[in-house]
């Protein structure tokens, strides 16, 4: 990565068709909310638009990449995000930086 490059950050991953999705919506948002605290990072929850078990987190100008992975892998696991996530799937992460 370029010096000085800030990291956009985006999760992606379904949800368990029979989860309470308030409950699920709770859960995301106290995991942001620490994760926020930690990095100063405050992430952004969306579904997508054709499939409402379909969800991406959104982390946009993350300044430390490694630091801020370790944050919200530590804060994911604490909230329990796992037990929301459709059997057999798992949180897809991807990072891009801005061409320039």
């Amino acid at each position: 990565m370029r010096q000085g490059m800030l990291t956009h950050v985006y999760l992606y991953y379904r949800i368990r068709p029979e989860q309470d999705v308030e409950i699920a919506r709770a859960s995301v948002a106290a995991m942001q909310a620490a994760v926020a605290r930690r990095t100063g990072v405050q992430g952004r929850l969306m579904q997508r638009a054709d499939d409402a078990t379909t969800w991406m987190e959104v982390y946009e100008d993350v300044g430390d990449r490694a630091d801020f992975m370790i944050a919200l892998e530590a804060e994911t696991a604490a909230h329990r995000l796992a037990d929301l996530v459709d059997e057999g799937g798992a949180r897809h992460v991807e990072c891009f930086i801005e061409q320039r």
